[in-house]
């Protein structure tokens, strides 16, 4: 892809850097044998570090129901990251779990799903539900290259706004970006959701009854529009009654489609390397020299394939409540742990300098997602 750099000084700098203040550290491979004794020594600290911020972060939600701890969480990291607590040891398990523990996350994530009550929403609110994702997705990436904002960026962006948050950010970027050669991009898209979706908390419930929908209709609409679960959840439980259960279901039916939108981005960078890779090939048939393959993601992540195993145990399996609440907690704190690494690589003052075309395009497409979400409400009743 033909991505514009971002500024010298982007808005968010990979946590390794955040940490180090020097150059990325690169990512802890997986160990192998008597490597594994100085890989867990390397990752512990700032592991240990990201899992005692998540736990702050548990904490502060139980004490402040409606507050996420993911919120939570990366405030706790950009904190962290510009006051200069964190110590250098840190940085390769800060790295680790902002990119490992989050997708392990969205694993767990799979367990909130049950396919019957997906299904029960009814046709009509399903085809609104794609007709959401499938516009803003495609909306979003038109408005970015209209706007010349970076494609990875803007692709990125477009995931997050449309389908779920912090987690499809990660997901695209895993599937889009394997070498991380586009890392300042991933907690930029992530900070973005942060503050745009935070915006949309007290403004859903406010506008709801303002432009003539019902309760229940609001409810329709946060899940429809909202970036997160938990900033849908919020808006929920200020409505009350039923509006939560269909906020929160209309949310989870967006988040299921996560699993083919990956699979079609895998797919299409795959297809793009393939043809890459032919026209190298021929150029060195014709006397150049030879390239590095570039690494190819697989057709269906890892973490894709848990995921929508976790989606089909929770709705064919009778797992008992205690299972239940047990995954929950775990997805909780394993995407509070990553929310905490991905902050920790977000700079206040680089984030001045990024730019104005980034904040204008998640501006714009949180308003196209919520256009496309009240008017499908308005046509379902």
């Amino acid at each position: 892809m033909n991505d514009q750099a971002l500024p010298p000084e982007s808005s968010v700098a990979p946590a390794t850097r955040t940490a180090t203040h020097t150059a990325p550290a690169q990512e802890p491979s997986a160990p192998r044998g008597p490597r594994l004794a100085a890989w867990t020594r390397r990752i512990t600290p700032g592991l240990l570090i990201c899992l005692a911020a998540a736990g702050a972060s548990y904490a502060v939600g139980v004490a402040l129901p409606g507050v996420s701890p993911m919120i939570i969480a990366i405030v706790l990291g950009i904190v962290a990251a510009n006051t200069g607590v964190l110590p250098r040891a840190a940085a390769p398990g800060i790295d680790f779990s902002a990119k490992k523990l989050l997708r392990a996350g969205i694993v767990f994530l799979g367990l909130q799903l049950v396919l019957g009550d997906i299904v029960a929403l009814g046709a009509p609110v399903l085809a609104v539900i794609v007709c959401v994702v499938a516009g803003g997705l495609f909306g979003t990436v038109a408005l970015g290259k209209l706007m010349k904002v970076p494609t990875q960026l803007t692709l990125l962006i477009a995931c997050g706004f449309s389908i779920c948050g912090a987690a499809a950010v990660a997901g695209a970027a895993g599937v889009t970006d394997p070498d991380d050669e586009h890392e300042q991009a991933t907690v930029t898209a992530v900070a973005l959701v942060v503050i745009f979706g935070t915006i949309m908390i007290p403004l859903v419930p406010f506008l709801g009854p303002v432009i003539g929908l019902t309760s229940d209709q609001t409810g329709m609409w946060a899940g429809a529009s909202i970036h997160e679960i938990a900033q849908v959840v919020a808006v929920g439980g200020i409505l009350g009654g039923t509006a939560l259960t269909l906020a929160v279901v209309v949310k989870l039916a967006r988040v299921l489609l996560l699993a083919p939108i990956m699979a079609v981005l895998s797919v299409r960078i795959r297809r793009a390397a393939g043809v890459a890779a032919a026209g190298a090939a021929a150029e060195v048939e014709t006397g150049g020299q030879p390239g590095s393959q570039p690494k190819l993601p697989p057709i269906v992540p890892p973490f894709i394939i848990g995921f929508l195993a976790m989606v089909l145990l929770r709705s064919f399996v009778p797992l008992p409540e205690g299972a239940l609440v047990a995954g929950q907690l775990l997805q909780t704190v394993l995407l509070s742990a990553a929310m905490f690494g991905l902050g920790c690589g977000v700079k206040v003052k680089s984030l001045l300098k990024v730019g104005f075309r980034p904040f204008a395009l998640a501006a714009l497409a949180t308003v196209l997602v919520a256009t496309i979400a009240y008017v499908g409400v308005l046509l379902v009743g």
